[in-house]
């Protein structure tokens, strides 16, 4: 894989990461869980939907997706999905640094195992 092409596909992990840490900050900032009942469920979801955060975490995710298709195109799928896997290490460092959340001892072994095995993969 070349730089660029790697950098396609970076991207995309990183644009999808930093989408799930927005959606969630926009979760919290609805206050807390989402219930969705038959006479409350269109109001809901005008509100979850004009939130800043959540609008950013969706255009996060479409800009991810051009950039993860330009990525596709030029490397092996089962090189590039498995990079995907780096969104889990991003996401938790955004959500420790962004949101507050703990990242337990059992977590960052899991993390340093993702990293192990993206490197492995590409090398390959």
């Amino acid at each position: 894989m070349n730089l660029t092409t790697f950098a396609f596909i970076i991207s995309g992990v990183l644009l999808n990461a930093c989408a799930q840490v927005l959606l969630k900050a926009g979760t919290n900032a609805l206050g807390g869980a989402i219930h969705l009942t038959m006479a409350t469920w269109f109001q809901t979801l005008v509100k979850v939907f004009t939130t800043l955060p959540v609008l950013g975490g969706l255009a996060c995710y479409g800009v991810s997706l051009v950039v993860w298709i330009i990525g596709l195109s030029r490397t092996d799928v089962t090189i590039a999905y498995p990079m995907l896997s780096l969104g889990y290490v991003v996401s938790a460092v955004g959500a420790w640094m962004f949101l507050g959340e703990m990242i337990s001892p059992q977590r960052l072994v899991a993390i340093g195992v993702i990293i192990v095995g993206v490197v492995l993969l590409a090398r390959t």
